[in-house]
């Protein structure tokens, strides 16, 4: 090759290497220095970067640290329901609270409750989520059904099934009635415990199912057309392709339905048992606010949310420890 050819074609510093080689390696140090530039914030103020930080840790300090370091102070001691007398107790509290056989109740029947409704709302918005792409004529009304009851506050949701399965008037329960099944959930602790157990999973699905479809999306298709030609019939492309590289959400709606269910249900129990019938329904986030605010025990409600605290950290790093090993992040 002649000299002046090579010279045009070659890049400064690096004789014999193509001149398109240089630039491709200029584009990718650029290209790291804008990633990098990226994870990095650099303020020449600090008074700039403490006035962002502001609203969330004014957030944080009224609503989280400032309640929690009230409920810690109250769980040690018995003050009267008008705050004129406060007694330091000690542990006697939470002594109560363990030799109590209605909290014990309430304990076991917070934790089935909230392995059923955890589970129960991840499977069937598997199975819907499953059934979307199988839908060919209404798929816009099959997932405008679905998603309906995300609009829907937890009480007004907890009313309509109250409503539906009313022993005397609801239509449901007149159904059931009408085929020779027995059912009251004002008096018979069993119907009331199944009542809000559906009645939370139904409030949920929407939840679950708008995250279960956007990640079955993102499956390449070239995987399940792989499968396809393989010979693998949908279901079996279900559990073998698809579930797999959906599991990360998977985990995340398995610990956000074990919060749901630890805490946000205390509207559908308030609307529809109030903790009834006898206490059957009273899950543990509902007794906290019956002892409290109903029989004014301050001491004990705040004991209450300590313990309630604890056991929903140690679940959540439970469920981390457990189950995020098996969970793959790599497609």
């Amino acid at each position: 090759m002649p000299a002046a050819d090579r010279t045009a074609t070659t890049g400064r510093g690096a004789p014999g290497r193509p001149f398109f080689f240089g630039i491709g390696r200029l584009l990718k140090l650029d290209g790291r220095r804008s990633a990098s530039g990226l994870k990095k914030a650099h303020f020449t103020q600090p008074w700039f970067a403490a006035g962002l930080l502001a609203p969330q840790l004014l957030i944080l300090l009224f609503f989280f640290f400032i309640p929690s370091y009230k409920a810690l102070s109250l769980a040690f001691v018995q003050i009267d329901p008008f705050g004129g007398r406060v007694l330091f107790v000690g542990f006697d509290n939470f002594r109560q609270l363990f030799g109590s056989a209605q909290y014990r109740y309430s304990a076991a029947f917070t934790l089935i409750f909230t392995a059923v409704v955890s589970i129960g709302t991840l499977l069937i918005a598997l199975v819907f989520a499953f059934a979307t792409d199988f839908v060919i004529r209404g798929r816009g009304l099959y997932k405008s059904v679905i998603l309906l009851p995300y609009a829907i506050a937890p009480v007004i949701s907890g009313v309509l099934w109250a409503f539906l399965f009313n022993p005397a008037v609801g239509p449901l329960a007149q159904l059931m009635h009408a085929l020779g099944l027995e059912w009251d959930p004002n008096r018979r602790p069993m119907d009331a415990q199944i009542l809000i157990i559906v009645a939370a999973i139904w409030k949920q699905i929407c939840y679950n199912y708008i995250f279960l479809v956007a990640s079955l999306l993102g499956v390449p298709q070239s995987l399940l057309e792989a499968a396809t030609l393989d010979g693998a019939r949908p279901i079996r492309r279900f559990f073998t392709v698809s579930l797999p590289l959906v599991m990360p959400v998977v985990f995340f709606l398995m610990v956000m339905n074990f919060i749901y269910a630890l805490f946000e249900t205390f509207g559908i129990v308030d609307a529809v048992t109030r903790g009834g019938p006898n206490g059957a329904t009273n899950i543990l986030v509902y007794k906290v606010f019956q002892d409290g605010f109903v029989l004014l025990d301050l001491g004990s409600s705040a004991a209450q949310s300590v313990v309630l605290m604890i056991v929903a950290v140690s679940f959540t790093v439970l469920q981390f420890r457990a189950i995020e090993r098996k969970v793959n992040y790599q497609v």
